[in-house]
């Protein structure tokens, strides 16, 4: 198939790369032409305008948008909107609010425009990875895009199959139609929002092994412990095992106090909307709500346990902290 892409930043320019590899045609666009040339170079066609991308695509066209959520996201959907057709399909692969999904959905649809809303998980790792998604949207246009989510999705690759499940479906080949308008960033988002909860799980474990070396615990009872060895063994045949997990490993090797790292940790607004969808189905949600939380503080006060969320933050997403002399303290 042929493909629009919007947004060549890390996990857009990947996303046509594999999709290239994968037999597919891409045109892109992205306002830094530098991007651009960077995908031509792989195969891409390039694009010098928002119009331009819409007249190379054959109808009905079909653009994937992967530029910031919020302002962006709704400029280039409005951008689009005005120039597509009856039967053409906007992807917003971001990290959109389901709700903005599905007020963009229903602005759209007079005109006959299908609008699908892909949660799209792999980080800066996806190109080799593959991309977990789940999409929401009118089933008729996500079946018709089925061979570009099979494409990017991870398929089954070594993990065996869950005893008791059939093969039917697309879930076990890493994708999956989850249902109308908004319910695949809602599900991506309640992803991001247990993410929260179990990098946090790990950040504090780490930071109390670490403190069992403390001089103010009894004699006899502290240990000077080897917490990149723990990590690593902990990688091997443990319940707690995990690609975050190989994650914190790989930062450890490199450096076991993570002194590159401040402590800074950022949130991206996933665990906000999951906590606020919790509170609007009268949810507990402790541990998540938790983690949030103590995201908020780490701009004020940092932690051993933050330096190990910032590490696997920058591991599976390349997000890299704010300069620390830019940071307003109490923000």
């Amino acid at each position: 198939m042929k493909l629009g892409m919007i947004g060549l930043g890390r996990m857009g320019a990947n996303m046509a790369r594999r999709l290239m590899r994968g037999g597919h045609q891409c045109v892109g666009y992205d306002r830094n032409q530098a991007n651009v040339a960077e995908l031509v170079a792989y195969g891409a066609e390039a694009a010098s305008s928002l119009e331009d991308l819409v007249a190379k695509l054959d109808a009905p066209r079909a653009v994937w948008v992967m530029v910031p959520a919020g302002g962006p996201t709704e400029e280039t959907v409005l951008a689009l909107g005005k120039l597509f057709a009856a039967g053409d399909t906007i992807i917003d692969g971001g990290n959109s609010f389901y709700k903005d999904d599905v007020r963009r959905s229903e602005m759209l649809a007079p005109k006959g425009v299908h609008y699908v809303d892909v949660g799209t998980s792999g980080g800066v790792w996806g190109l080799d990875r593959g991309y977990c998604l789940m999409m929401g949207g009118p089933k008729e246009a996500v079946t018709r895009l089925d061979p570009i989510f099979k494409t990017l999705a991870p398929g089954m690759g070594d993990i065996p199959r869950t005893p008791g499940r059939s093969d039917e479906g697309t879930a076990e080949q890493g994708y999956l139609y989850c249902g109308p308008s908004g319910s695949g960033h809602f599900v991506k988002m309640v992803h991001n929002g247990i993410e929260y909860g179990v990098m946090q799980a790990y950040a504090e474990g780490f930071d109390i092994l670490r403190g069992a070396n403390s001089d103010r615990l009894p004699r006899g009872l502290s240990y000077d412990l080897e917490i990149g060895d723990i990590a690593e063994v902990w990688r091997r045949g443990s319940v707690i095992s995990s690609w975050l997990l190989d994650l914190t490993a790989q930062a450890l090797a490199s450096d076991e106090q993570l002194s590159s790292y401040t402590g800074f940790v950022e949130d991206s607004g996933e665990g906000r909307w999951t906590i606020a969808a919790a509170l609007e189905e009268g949810v507990s949600a402790e541990v998540l709500s938790t983690a949030l939380f103590t995201r908020f503080r780490s701009r004020i006060e940092h932690s051993f346990a933050e330096k190990v969320l910032s590490a696997m933050r920058k591991g599976f997403g390349g997000h890299v902290e704010r300069p620390v002399e830019k940071v307003h303290p109490g923000l």
